[in-house]
């Protein structure tokens, strides 16, 4: 177990259009959003956030990832607000563990199961990261997963007369307990 009092290791890799996105104090950030990538590597994770999605240049992504070693890389600064959970965009920041979710097929009614276990060194990095921003960000109280903040259902791709749930991150097998028993933050939307 990584010493959580300890300032992690971050590899900074700003997306292309990094200062396209909105601009915002640090105070104003009261809530970490714990996503898992639902893809199968950190590359593929950059090449899906450096996709421009929308009119104004940018893209979804969380500000930063963890790898399933526990290397933490930054993609977008908390000053700025990154697109990673709809509604709540404005004062959170997006935190993405590299794990193959539901991937390929994401919203297959068949395949709903996420299996990958998140590994000790993912969590540690994930700790020492919270821990990090408790310490830099002065509103941050709050956190949540993506599931338990976006909870909308769409049509199955195999069978569009079924619904799956939109997102499912970090699923059933991230150490919640684990998680709030080292960090001292309110789990919310749940």
């Amino acid at each position: 177990m990584s010493d959580p009092t300890s300032a992690p290791r971050i590899t900074l890799q700003p997306l292309p259009y990094v200062d396209l996105l909105t601009a915002r104090a640090a105070a104003d950030i009261t809530l970490a959003v714990i996503h898992c990538t639902e893809l199968p590597d950190l590359a593929t994770a950059r090449a899906y956030g450096e996709r421009v999605l929308y009119d104004s240049g940018t893209g979804a992504s969380g500000h930063w990832y963890i790898d399933r070693d526990g290397a933490i890389v930054e993609y977008v600064p908390p000053t700025r607000v990154a697109h990673h959970v709809r509604g709540y965009n404005a004062h959170s920041v997006g935190i993405e563990l590299v794990n193959t979710g539901r991937y390929p097929d994401w919203y297959d009614s068949r395949r709903q199961a996420m299996e990958e276990a998140y590994p000790a060194a993912q969590i540690d990095a994930l700790v020492a990261l919270l821990t990090r921003l408790r310490a830099t960000l002065p509103a941050l109280k709050d956190i949540a997963g993506h599931e338990d903040l976006d909870t909308g259902h769409i049509a199955a791709s195999d069978d569009p007369a079924r619904t799956v749930a939109r997102k499912r991150d970090p699923g059933p097998l991230f150490p919640w307990c684990t998680l709030l028993a080292r960090v001292p933050l309110q789990r919310i939307g749940v």
